[in-house]
């Protein structure tokens, strides 16, 4: 087992049981309200586990925040996109001058 392994699994363990006792300990449902206005006859309610809610949380959360990076890292894509095609052309370029003048290929280096 290698070291990175261990670590997974000296980390990852305990945090498996903590989740796990959290879910059991907290099993009440609980009501859900989307109505800011009405608490009294809420528009929008639903009832689900306070673990369940817990884990939305989490999950929307991941989602909102790779959402976020992927918008943010939008330069760094189209930079790299564009050095490719600048990498393309440099080599096209390349192919094309030795196509036209093979030559220089084989010319002794100039005289210093």
């Amino acid at each position: 087992m290698t070291f990175r392994r261990a670590i997974n699994w000296a980390i990852g363990l305990p945090i498996v049981i903590i989740v796990i006792a959290f879910c059991v300990a907290n099993r009440q449902w609980i009501e859900v309200s989307f109505d800011p206005f009405s608490r009294a006859a809420p528009l929008a309610t639903m009832f689900m586990p306070l673990w369940a809610l817990f884990f939305a949380g989490i999950f929307f959360g991941l989602i909102a925040g790779w959402i976020a990076c992927w918008f943010a890292q939008a330069k760094w894509r189209r930079a790299a996109r564009q050095a490719r095609i600048d990498l393309q052309r440099a080599q096209d370029e390349a192919q094309r001058f030795k196509r036209e003048h093979p030559e220089l290929l084989n010319a002794p280096p100039p005289a210093p």
